[in-house]
């Protein structure tokens, strides 16, 4: 009957409905009562009067006063205005009033309307508004369309904080780590990253006000919630101060990470040139008018990382030596007693009270730094594993010690901060143990973390732990650009062995006589490399070189062809050549190859340059997809030969040649003198009408050239209290030009979004040749694996391990039609997968955990599907380990509100002796089972079993814009797991790595030999070795780093070849102008690079090093510690 009403009433019904409110609802149901009570249509309503709903404006002023104060906006749903569900506004509106501050609310139905966004605008530019606070859901722009910009926030040009409303009790959230729910999480916090707002707290719960039986649902409403509202609070009133304080007065904090907490790694950061960073931001807020007062400032990265060691930092032995200042006892004890209950209990349980504290001074608590007139920087605490507690070293959900805490209550009142700018990735107080989003009092970050104004500049290929940042440490990211990167080329002997082969091949065709010396001395030259066996074609041992000249032509063909391949892999194997220096252009040589590898990558549907080029020249190979080592043809051995390109025989030669033409083709569009194009590329260009060179000339260049002035325009927008534009993320040498220029506040990924089909195609191809590897190498399937994935990552390639896992459950995706989102997970038969289902066990990062908890029950729902079937043992190994023992657990990670693997700080102590001790760092870490809706629950047992049937323990890798020793993450995942499957049992594990930088061209090999590789490429390389050496101390940290994390994977795995640590000692320790610069640079880092090679020799993964090495290396022991007595740094 109801289905029978008149169009005319319909439309009316359904306008009412739409604008809501308790009048309108009134009409709706005077109008629908007579079909309730006799089915008929009412005959007496007045269309003009009983059925016109009651409009509101949109957007309409809620509470505007004639007050003093800076004039904030905010924005409220007018659905709460509606609903009468007003109560947490109120009172939203009075707190920000009693921070001095005079709201200018405005009730809005939608900020994706045009229309409304015009509104918006108008009315709060009319207001002179300082800053908004938003209170809406999702973003003003589609995700598709946010990298072109966002209208509404550009116009307005301000700091856009982001209150949340929580859709669940106050009780529920006490409840949980998780902080907010998936939907509210996707909805509140992730797409409204698109539009560059920055996370602060929770300012209402929903809660049950009725539950009325007879309404067969409970009545709930917003309940203001005092602590989170105080604190937006407080966030607003310090954006509002720093925007109105002159330049002259304002105070500015430059913090900078410390781990390990040694001299020699001070201020990291990822990518970056962190000190000659430092020495750019301090240029400009003198440029601005920054007091920095009349003392001595420095002027170049070594003069202040000079000023920096000479007073005390974290490391032990400058505990001598007077800090920057202390924070009194009883300045302390002030704040700690304001503190909630928890938070201080949490603290207390590890720590003790302050007084009790171990690093508390007669002073108070020391503050490491230095002060240049309103300027501190600082050097961040250390998070305080205690390497006498050896508990400490197993402890995932370590509270922060109270200097940590003291030294940042110092930023915020004694020193008076009003920018904090945490500088690199990454520091610790966003990693710190608590709620992975809207925090409560007792989390760390919350502890630690003043309501000040922060921003964080940051590697723009690192969305995960960017957005670790913006969620629980209100961070404004500044994105930076990555360090220039380039082909690694061959070097030493390396070379020596490439003309030797070029010599071999031309001598079997002309000078066969010439054959057996050749043979000889590729022969010796492959021994003193000590040169990796390589993987063949046919299920045969690697040959071994120094057997070949006794094999028969066809074996020792096979072998040259072997180390041939590798060669060219090598050789073109993509490397850092520096760090970048934030708001610095690279030197032209670094940005024109930093231009060619972004431009190599084939994106939105056009081809890479070089493969545009190779077109043009006929060739018939792709210069991005096919294997460097593969045979060229015959057709484009001539056709190179032709263009003057000596003894192309394989991919890599055609590579070669086209990325020399490709420098040569940059230097012209950047009218920079150039070497000549060959004729069909010079009239190519000139033709100008190729996409790949229309996006070359278009897009990249002005793109790449715009970052240093974005860089620096963001840093001082933000320190006028403006706005950081948003941006996407994302690695640009993977087909991601978007995310330049930098310079921006970045966003990730809609989560709702993934795992998509395109992260689906590469995981299911990466797994079958992974599978088809192992079957080669083994002589069996595989049956067991266990694989690490990370959010960062994750955000990156949009759940590629997720679907690379899913593809060897054997399960697939379906995607809904119209949004390609994820809706559910299918079995494939086994008729159709043509092979066993693997049993994968995944440990997942906090990261991941947090960020991603949609992906954790689809893979929990994978796993249930796949050991439900009723397919035999030997099909289905996961089911048949659950009918004999049960329901299994196979996604693994970190402790609730925890972080990490475990590995750092006992490698970084020393307090290990055998890798079963890693081993049980990793577990104690790892050994908590997430469930669908990511409740976790202590499980030792579980994930010891699960581990020790693993025949292979994988780790993937996105992008080559770093290497696994370029982070310690690397090793602590997949060194710790693979650790961990041997103390739990497991004896014939290998550990795997899987390159998938190029979708099209996938590799998957040992972890030994993408090891060989990274130390053949970069790390012995002269060429990373002189990049290096441009950057003073932090030049030194990047070389101490690497080989720390060398270290590392070969305690946790034992996959380091034993010649790599004598190869490093000569050349790097060894070496006199090498030396000379780590001794000249960072002394520390010396010192630690000769401990650790004496570590790694005591410890016996380094078996056979020289007994004049050992000698020369205690003399630079005793050396560097003289240096660093006479004062360390040479300025």
């Amino acid at each position: 009957p109801i289905g029978s009403v008149s169009p005319t009433l319909s439309q009316q019904l359904a306008l009412l409905l739409r604008e809501g409110g308790m009048p309108n609802m009134m009409k709706v149901l005077k109008a629908i009562y007579p079909f309730i009570t006799s089915c008929t249509e009412p005959e007496t309503l007045n269309d003009a009067t009983d059925l016109q709903p009651e409009r509101m404006a949109d957007p309409a002023p809620f509470d505007w006063r004639d007050e003093s104060g800076a004039k904030v906006g905010v924005l409220l749903y007018r659905a709460h205005a509606r609903a009468a569900d007003t109560a947490w506004c109120d009172q939203l509106l009075t707190v920000l009033r009693s921070r001095g501050l005079a709201p200018r609310a405005l009730w809005v139905s939608s900020l994706r309307d045009p229309v409304v966004q015009e509104g918006v605008q108008r009315a709060l530019q009319a207001q002179d508004v300082q800053l908004v606070v938003s209170t809406t859901a999702f973003a003003s722009v589609q995700f598709q369309e946010a990298g072109l910009g966002t209208p509404l926030w550009d116009g307005l040009d301000l700091p856009v904080l982001q209150l949340l409303c929580s859709g669940r009790s106050k009780q529920a959230w006490d409840a949980t780590t998780q902080g907010l729910d998936p939907i509210d999480l996707s909805l509140q916090v992730v797409l409204p990253e698109l539009d560059g707002r920055i996370t602060t707290r929770i300012g209402a719960f929903r809660e049950v006000q009725d539950a009325e039986s007879s309404l067969s649902t409970a009545v709930k409403s917003l309940v203001p919630d005092a602590a989170g509202l105080n604190w937006l609070a407080d966030h607003a009133r310090c954006w509002v101060d720093l925007r109105q304080t002159d330049a002259a007065e304002k105070r500015v904090a430059l913090v900078l990470a410390n781990y390990p907490v040694r001299n020699g790694r001070l201020a990291n950061g990822v990518g970056l040139d962190t000190p000659a960073s430092i020495i750019n931001i301090l240029n400009w807020l003198s440029e601005a008018g920054v007091a920095l007062g009349s003392e001595s400032r420095p002027d170049a990265s070594q003069a202040l990382m000079a000023q920096l060691l000479s007073g005390r930092s974290n490391d032990p032995e400058s505990s001598h030596l007077q800090p920057l200042a202390y924070l009194p006892l009883n300045h302390y004890l002030r704040w700690w007693r304001q503190l909630t209950p928890e938070a201080r209990a949490l603290i207390e349980r590890r720590w003790g009270s302050p007084e009790q504290a171990v690093d508390l001074e007669e002073k108070g608590f020391a503050v490491h730094g230095l002060l240049l007139g309103h300027v501190a920087v600082l050097i961040q605490p250390s998070r305080g594993y205690d390497p006498d507690q050896i508990s400490d070293l197993h402890s995932p959900d370590l509270p922060p010690p109270h200097r940590y805490l003291a030294q940042y209550l110092w930023l915020q009142e004694v020193h008076g901060t009003q920018l904090m700018v945490h500088v690199g990735k990454h520091g610790s107080a966003e990693w710190l143990p608590g709620k992975s989003v809207g925090l409560s009092e007792a989390c760390g970050p919350g502890l630690a973390l003043a309501p000040i104004p922060h921003v964080y500049p940051f590697i723009v290929n690192d969305p995960g732990e960017g957005s670790q940042a913006k969620r629980r440490g209100h961070a404004v990211i500044l994105d930076h650009l990555t360090p220039p990167l380039g082909r690694a080329g061959l070097h030493g002997s390396l070379l020596s062995l490439e003309a030797l082969l070029d010599e071999y091949v031309e001598a079997r065709q002309v000078a066969a006589e010439r054959c057996d010396l050749l043979e000889q001395q590729i022969k010796q030259l492959l021994q003193r490399l000590d040169w990796p066996s390589l993987p063949n074609a046919s299920n045969e041992a690697p040959n071994d070189p120094s057997s070949s000249p006794d094999q028969d032509n066809e074996s020792w063909a096979r072998c040259l062809d072997q180390v041939e391949t590798y060669l060219c892999e090598l050789k073109e194997a993509q490397i850092r050549t520096g760090l970048h220096r934030l708001g610095s252009q690279p030197e032209p040589l670094m940005q024109r190859e930093l231009l060619l590898a972004i431009a190599r990558s084939p994106s939105g549907g056009c081809q890479g340059i070089t493969q545009a080029m190779a077109k043009v020249i006929g060739l018939e190979c792709d210069p991005w997809s096919d294997e460097d080592g593969a045979r060229l043809s015959e057709h484009d051995c001539r056709t190179l030969e032709q263009l003057g390109c000596d003894q192309p025989r394989r991919v890599s030669a055609a590579v070669s040649w086209l990325d020399d033409q490709a420098l040569r083709l940059l230097e012209q569009i950047t009218d920079e003198p150039s070497e000549s194009l060959c004729p069909l590329l010079q009239q190519w260009l000139q033709d100008n009408k190729e996409p790949a060179l229309l996006r070359l000339r278009d897009e990249l260049v002005p793109r790449l050239l715009a970052c240093a002035s974005s860089e620096k325009k963001a840093f001082l927008a933000a320190l006028a209290g403006r706005r950081i534009a948003s941006g996407p993320s994302g690695a640009p040498t993977r087909g991601r030009p978007d995310v330049l220029p930098t310079g921006r506040n970045f966003y990730s990924v809609d989560l709702r979004g993934l795992p998509t089909e395109a992260a689906w195609d590469l995981g299911r191809r990466s797994a079958e040749q992974l599978l088809d590897l192992y079957r080669l190498e083994e002589g069996e399937d595989l049956r067991h694996l266990a694989l690490s994935v990370w959010g960062t990552a994750t955000m990156r390639n949009g759940g590629e391990d997720i679907a690379q896992m899913f593809a060897l459950l054997g399960v697939r995706p379906l995607w809904d039609g119209p949004t390609r989102r994820m809706v559910d997970l299918e079995v494939i038969p086994l008729s159709l997968l043509a092979r066993p289902r693997v049993d994968v066990t995944l440990r997942m990062s906090g990261l991941f955990r947090d960020a991603f908890p949609q992906l954790v029950g689809w893979v929990n729902r994978a796993v249930q599907l796949v050991s439900s079937l009723d397919e035999t043992d030997g099909e289905n190994p996961l089911a048949a380990i659950t009918r004999e023992q049960g329901p299994q657990s196979r996604i693994f990670g970190s402790a609730p509100g925890a972080y990490g693997a475990g590995l750092q700080a006992l490698i970084d102590s020393g307090q290990w002796d055998n890798q079963d001790e890693l081993g049980e760092a990793f577990l104690a870490w790892s050994s908590w089972s997430y469930d669908s809706d990511v409740r976790a629950q202590a499980n030792r047992a579980g994930l010891e079993a699960a581990l020790r049937h693993v025949q292979v323990v994988l780790h993937n890798q996105d992008n080559r814009e770093h290497d696994l020793l370029d982070s310690d993450d690397y090793y602590q995942f997949h060194g710790g797991m693979t650790a961990a499957v041997r103390r739990s049992g497991g004896t014939t594990v290998q550990p795997w790595f899987a390159d998938h930088s190029r979708q099209e061209r996938l590799r998957i090999h040992s972890l030994s030999r993408e090891i060989d590789k990274v130390v053949r490429s970069r790390l012995l390389n002269p060429r990373w070795i002189q990049g290096m050496q441009q950057h003073g101390y932090k030049g030194a940290f990047e070389m101490g780093a690497s080989l720390d994390y060398l270290f590392a994977y070969d305690a946790s795995t034992n996959a380091v070849p034993d010649w790599c640590y004598g190869a490093i000692c000569d050349q790097w320790l060894l070496e006199a102008g090498t030396q000379d610069f780590l001794n000249r640079s960072n002394p520390w880092v010396l010192r630690d690079m000769a401990e650790r090679l004496l570590e790694a020799a005591n410890r016996g993964l380094w078996s056979q090093p020289s007994p004049d090495q050992l000698d020369q290396i205690r003399g630079l022991v005793l050396q560097a510690e003289e240096t660093v007595e006479k004062g360390g740094l040479s300025c």
